[in-house]
């Protein structure tokens, strides 16, 4: 498989900028992603379907090519003339996402990205998966690399489809496929157009948070994340999967810097583990009658936990270690949000 500095080695040899492909380009991560890499002079190409949002990547210099990871036919053209592939599509507002599309999506894109890459020869791809592939951890623990993911696909699919994902890149890497896994926490920061951690933001702004669950969350800021990208990449070894994290907070130390930062109520009131879990089974129950809710039974039942982590791993081999705060995090996606929705108080998806 190479020493972990042959890839770098490599790179530092070619003359001109790499050329990457960034599948999901125009999502949260991904359009932060090619942001970074192109202020480090790299050429950006993005995979998106012909009907994406473009409003994260309208103001960036990049290369749109039109594809779907379900379509494994539209890959091998969108590969010609890459040399990395960048692979951040999956779904990810997974609690208003049917179970299918997040299993097609996660699970068989994945599958689709990573063969066409072997086909086409890329010499490696950065596969984005999540602290969600590691499952729950014991009580007083953090996760890390070795937390083997130890929930039921029916109790948190997004999850589960994760783990599979990683579970398929590694069978390419035995094949001689050259992958590297990280595994970023809570994302924060600007161009979340889907709202996926963005919306805690959005509904803290409404007023919509009455309570606060008990439990906690890792949280890091996107253009960390987007650097950890970067050195997955440059210094990562093949089939070892990163955790990228930024700060192990609670509900309410991350409710009252987001209350500061927008300048609004911070909730007080907070839940009790057998409040939360007892409302994600009702929420189940809405789910199977087909009631719409603002926060999905997965969301709610893992509230209850502290899903706090370990970033050593990445700190040692990849050189990984956060410079952006959680506060400044917030403040850039409000920000951002301030500007594209043209809204001091209450953005709006459009």
């Amino acid at each position: 498989m190479g020493s972990r500095n042959e890839f770098r080695q490599v790179q530092m040899r070619k003359r001109k900028p790499m050329r990457v492909l960034i599948t999901g380009g125009t999502g949260f991560l991904g359009a932060n992603l090619a942001a970074y890499l192109r202020r480090q002079g790299w050429a950006v190409r993005i995979l998106r379907r012909a009907t994406s949002p473009l409003e994260a990547v309208e103001d960036l210099d990049v290369e749109h090519v039109i594809g779907d990871v379900l379509d494994p036919d539209s890959l091998l053209p969108v590969m010609v003339g890459c040399d990395v592939v960048f692979h951040t599509a999956a779904v990810s507002a997974y609690w208003r996402t049917p179970a299918e599309q997040i299993l097609g999506v996660n699970v068989e894109g994945t599958r689709n990205v990573l063969a066409a890459a072997r086909e086409m020869n890329i010499r490696r791809v950065v596969l984005t998966s999540s602290l969600a592939a590691l499952g729950v951890p014991e009580p007083g623990t953090l996760l890390t690399e070795d937390h083997p993911y130890n929930l039921p696909p029916g109790r948190f699919l997004y999850g589960y489809s994760k783990a599979m994902a990683e579970a398929i890149a590694q069978v390419f890497v035995e094949q001689g496929l050259d992958v590297v896994i990280v595994n970023p926490s809570v994302i924060l920061g600007p161009r979340d157009i889907h709202r996926i951690s963005g919306s805690l933001l959005l509904e803290m702004a409404q007023g919509r948070v009455p309570a606060l669950p008990p439990g906690g969350v890792n949280v890091v800021a996107v253009e960390d994340v987007a650097r950890g990208h970067v050195l997955a990449l440059e210094h990562g070894r093949p089939g070892e999967r990163y955790i990228l994290g930024g700060e192990n907070l609670t509900y309410r130390e991350l409710a009252d810097q987001i209350a500061e930062v927008l300048g609004v109520p911070a909730p007080r009131r907070v839940l009790s583990p057998r409040v939360v879990k007892g409302l994600a089974a009702l929420a189940r129950v809405a789910n199977v009658l087909g009631i719409s809710l603002p926060v999905g039974a997965d969301q709610l039942w893992l509230s209850a936990h502290f899903i706090w982590c370990d970033s050593r791993k990445a700190e040692a081999e990849l050189g990984y270690r956060p410079e952006i705060s959680v506060r400044e995090a917030i403040r850039r996606a409000w920000e951002w949000y301030q500007a594209a929705y043209r809204s001091p108080k209450m953005p709006r998806l459009r």
